[in-house]
Formats: C-alpha cells, sequence, structure tokens
C-alpha cells in the first residue's frame, strides 16, 4: 500500500461508503436511515464512530452545514475496488496479477472486445511505466570509449 492509499475498508466502513459513492453527501442521521432500509439498525454513536474512522483514515471527508456535519467520500470507489483486488492478488495469487489473469481467462475467458479493451489498458499502464522509470544516462567511462 502506497502512502497515498487510505488503509482497506472493514466491511462497515464499506457500508458507509457505498453510500457516500451512492448519494454523495450524508448527515450522520442520513447514513442511519439509509442503513435502516437496507435491513440494518445501527445505533446512531456506532454510525458516528464508523465515520470518523473513515476521515481518519482518509476515505471520508466533511463539511459544515450550520451545527451539522455533512459527509462525503474522500476517494473515488475505484480506489476501495483497487485495494481489495491488490488484497485478493496478495492472498490469492501469491502477489501474481499474471497467475490472477490467467485464472480468469482460463476460468471464465474473455469475449474479442473485452480482450481489446484490456489490451489497450496495459499497452496504455507499460507507456505510463516507461515514462516514469529512471532515464539511463552513460557513465563517462563508457562515453570516453566512445560506447
Amino acid at each position: 500500500m502506497t502512502k497515498s492509499t487510505p488503509p482497506p475498508l472493514t466491511e462497515s466502513q464499506r457500508e458507509v461508503m457505498e453510500i457516500f459513492w451512492k448519494h454523495g453527501e450524508a448527515t450522520v442521521s442520513e447514513v442511519r436511515e439509509y442503513l435502516a432500509g437496507l435491513g440494518r439498525h445501527v445505533a446512531r454513536n456506532t454510525v458516528q464512530t464508523t465515520i470518523v474512522r473513515l476521515e481518519a483514515k482518509g476515505w471520508a471527508k466533511h463539511r459544515e452545514c450550520g451545527r451539522t456535519f455533512v459527509y462525503s467520500a474522500a476517494q473515488p470507489q475505484t480506489r476501495s475496488l483497487g485495494v481489495k483486488v491488490a488484497q485478493m492478488v496478495d492472498r490469492f495469487f501469491a502477489g501474481s496479477p499474471e497467475d490472477m489473469v490467467t485464472a480468469l481467462i482460463e476460468y471464465r475467458g474473455l469475449t474479442e472486445e473485452e480482450a481489446t479493451r484490456i489490451t489497450a489498458m496495459i499497452d496504455e499502464a507499460a507507456g505510463k511505466a516507461k515514462e516514469s522509470a529512471p532515464k539511463k544516462t552513460k557513465s563517462k567511462s563508457t562515453q570516453k570509449r566512445g560506447r
């Protein structure tokens, strides 16, 4: 996990973040109402504690509206999915993205369109990796020898 990547979410934190991602903003009371609509009746203090922890981890943020805090996502949903996929690769594939892709292709297969889109994503990622790689410079001794 890099410094800019927040730590993974617990199941209850993920539920709250799903509300922020779906609705944009919500107060503690609104989060409780959304959770109740899902059949999860949670105490106000529990919701408040969960949101405070989400803020501390860098997943959520708030703004003040009078005396009320209005919370929203500080990270895009794709960041959460990325963290989860990285955990899965580490846990089930010994850190090998190649093994994960192989398993996916062998189990599920890919349509031609999916393969084309994935190839384009890989090409783009390879280009970015190449751009950010440190440039190799010739050493002075190599330059003197004319190589």
